[in-house]
């Protein structure tokens, strides 16, 4: 009602400015026939024309009506340059703020509701940048400010900032206006007030405080390389410390480009992704699969068969798999792509220069226009009592330790609920081992759905997982992690303890402290990748904020592109559809939006889902475990905010609604694409087809029925 009101206010005033054909005062020559009308008077009550005036030029510009420039003149021809310049300075404020106001009351919510994803961006520029973009566009008088009052209100910068900036942005330009209104008799057309050096000065005036910042952030970057000497030539374009996913990538693109590039790398080529995590993660759970799947053959009409797991001969086949692939990321491939390679430890000595302890004992110094640290990640070790003496493996040292085993080890306690901790446990349970997995919070993979979690955790006891969610651990003895639950002591007997409770930046080592590049959990970056020192960036896990060998790929073009042609052009690093991947049996796909993200962002949301159980591929295969559930906004509109899958190839399920997402495709352009039959991703059309029934345009649907029911007679 409140908005409605506001509304039919403007509503009465702009009805009444045209029906009683106010817009006559508002020309030249009216305002010329009533000050000469109102000059007598103003000498007798001057506070009450200043009131009248000041109230005029409120509603004038509250209500964006035109004639605001026709009654700044009137103000100097009245009141002189000194009182009609205050009167109408503070006037004009007012009434754009009104405006202002109005326009954030009964627009803002609507159109952020519409447009919320769009509006983010320009929100955070505005509140970096607010009152440098509000002050330029108030120094020029040619553009017209009623649109800045309305366009204003639908940001979320400040009503003071908003208050503060307008008064002074607008200053000159009143004051230009009052003064010519003192000769007001001699002005045929308001065209000619401002000549076009008058409007050059001011658009000079408004574009000042960018030149400031320019010269601000020059200054800054002078000083922070203040006590280091740059180079009067560089050995190299580019120099990337790291050959995992993010450093592979900022290598060939800089090759692709034709620039020098040195790639330096201490261990293997690849990095974790293809040595200890991502190739043979998947390589081990797809053997566990096939055990699991013997086990149950009654399922497919065939007779159930024990699987004999020879320990050894696993791991080798996940050992073949990684160096099947090693071709792709080998020193040879890149050199062959024309990239320098060289094995060895990188330290950064000062921003241009990077001093190589080579794996051959000798040492290289190689100086550099740009540098990427492509570093990576390393397991999160807890400090607990009594682990360093235990034996324990992680993600990286659990390869090794497998290939010396003859069989699966028996007991295996796995510390961390997380999507690391919930493949290994169901992969070493499907294997034969006894796995008992302990997770401090009170359900898995805690950054999903609740749904999802219990799921999870329902597939890993089917496996024969004994989940203790809400364990803390906190010593290990000999032999046993000791966990409380409940404030009683839970003791869980090992033969192979394996923690998997995250990954941390692999920051060490590289002299970042030695030359001041800011760290945190990460190395500290802005939008465009790059740290404190503007050549030298950071992609990858030891960037964040994803720890996705995908993620890292993609920042690295940013990375390697801002630093080889940042000079002309820069990127910034696009976080908007990350899709991830636990690869569990079946598998929890998710990209964009969840239930719980939405809940905590106070996003409204429509949830749509589709289960597994009623699709015909799933059926034929036994594969009905699993839903497709996607998020729209709240009111019916045809956008994918989110999507979580879970089933057999969600993965690749995933991919039609990733790509949905980066591209604006909507729920009836998925309903309206062929998918193949019988096939999982049928999956994806039936969910958007629960949406489009759910939409269904009731009212329509009525008549046409009638219209058949006429039809037949």
């Amino acid at each position: 009602m409140k908005k409605f009101a506001i509304l039919a206010a403007l509503a009465a005033v702009v009805a009444a400015y045209f029906a009683f054909d106010l817009g006559q005062y508002f020309t030249l020559e009216g305002i010329k026939q009533a000050v000469g009308q109102w000059e007598a008077f103003y000498a007798e009550n001057p506070v009450a024309v200043l009131a009248g005036f000041f109230a005029i030029y409120v509603a004038v510009t509250a209500a964006s009506l035109p004639g605001a420039a026709i009654l700044t003149l009137a103000a100097g021809a009245l009141f002189g340059v000194v009182t009609g310049t205050v009167l109408v300075s503070f006037a004009s404020t007012l009434g754009a703020t009104l405006a202002f106001l109005s326009s954030r009351y009964v627009l803002r919510d609507t159109i952020e509701a519409r447009f919320g994803e769009r509006l983010k961006a320009i929100n955070a520029g505005v509140e970096r940048d607010g009152a440098f973009y509000l002050f330029s566009l108030r120094m020029i008088p040619a553009f017209p400010f009623f649109v800045v009052n309305l366009v204003m209100g639908l940001t979320r910068i400040r009503t003071w900032t908003y208050v503060w900036v307008s008064q002074i942005g607008m200053l000159l330009g009143t004051i230009a206006y009052v003064n010519a209104g003192t000769q007001l008799a001699r002005i045929e057309s308001t065209s000619g007030l401002l000549s076009p050096v008058l409007i050059g000065s001011f658009v000079f005036l408004g574009i000042v405080p960018w030149l400031a910042k320019l010269v601000t952030g020059f200054v800054k970057r002078r000083r922070v390389y203040a006590g280091f000497t740059r180079p009067r030539k560089f050995d190299r374009n580019l120099v990337v410390i790291g050959a995992g996913s993010a450093g592979l990538v900022s290598a060939y693109i800089a090759a692709t480009v034709k620039a020098k590039v040195t790639l330096v790398e201490a261990k293997d080529m690849g990095g974790d992704c293809l040595n200890t995590g991502c190739v043979p993660s998947k390589a081990l759970i797809k053997s566990a699969k096939v055990a699991a799947m013997m086990r149950g053959a009654d399922k497919y009409g065939l007779a159930l068969a024990e699987p004999q797991v020879p320990f050894k001969a696993v791991i080798a086949r996940v050992m073949e798999a990684i160096k099947a692939i090693e071709p792709h990321d080998s020193v040879e491939r890149y050199e062959g792509l024309g990239v320098d390679v060289v094995k060895g430890y990188a330290k950064i000595v000062d921003p241009w220069t990077v001093e190589i302890a080579r794996n051959d004992c000798g040492t290289q110094r190689l100086t550099t226009r740009s540098i990427v640290i492509a570093s990576g990640a390393e397991p999160v070790v807890p400090p607990i009592a009594g682990i360093e003496g235990s034996g324990y493996l992680t993600s990286e040292t659990m390869w090794d330790a497998f290939a010396q085993m003859d069989k699966v080890p028996e007991r295996v306690v796995i510390l961390g609920g997380g999507p690391i901790g919930c493949e290994l446990s169901q992969a070493l349970a499907r294997l034969g081992s006894k796995v008992s997995q302990v997770e401090m919070e009170d359900r898995l993979l805690g950054r999903e759905d609740a749904d999802v979690s219990e799921l999870a955790r329902g597939v890993l006891e089917a496996d024969g997982v004994i989940v203790h969610t809400d364990h803390k651990a906190t010593r290990v003895e000999t032999g046993a992690l000791i966990a409380e639950h409940d404030g009683a002591e839970v003791r869980l007997p090992f033969d192979t303890l394996i923690v998997a409770v995250g990954r941390k930046a692999r920051l060490n080592g590289f002299g970042l402290e030695d030359i001041g590049v800011d760290t945190a959990r990460t190395v500290v970056t802005d939008e465009f990748l790059a740290t404190k020192f503007p050549n030298i960036f950071a992609a990858g896990d030891v960037a964040g904020p994803y720890q996705f060998t995908h993620t890292a790929s993609h920042q690295a073009w940013y990375a390697s592109v801002n630093a080889l042609f940042g000079t002309f052009k820069k990127f910034k690093a696009d976080y908007r559809v990350i899709p991830a991947v636990t690869f569990m049996d079946p598998e929890f796909a998710r990209v964009g939006l969840n239930e719980r993200e939405a809940a905590e962002k106070g996003i409204a949301v429509e949830v749509t889902r589709y289960d597994l159980d009623d699709l015909d591929r799933a059926i034929a295969e036994s594969e009905t475990k699993g839903f497709v559930k996607v998020l729209t906004p709240a009111g019916g509109k045809d956008k994918v905010l989110g999507a979580t899958i879970v089933g057999a190839h969600a993965g690749e399920l995933l991919a039609e609604y990733v790509l949905a997402m980066k591209h604006g495709i909507g729920l009836n352009k998925i309903l309206g694409t062929i998918h193949s039959y019988p096939t999982m991703a049928e999956a994806n059309k039936f969910a958007a087809g629960n949406w489009k029934k759910a939409h269904k345009p009731e009212g329509v649907l009525r008549w046409v029925e009638r219209y058949h029911d006429w039809r037949r007679g």
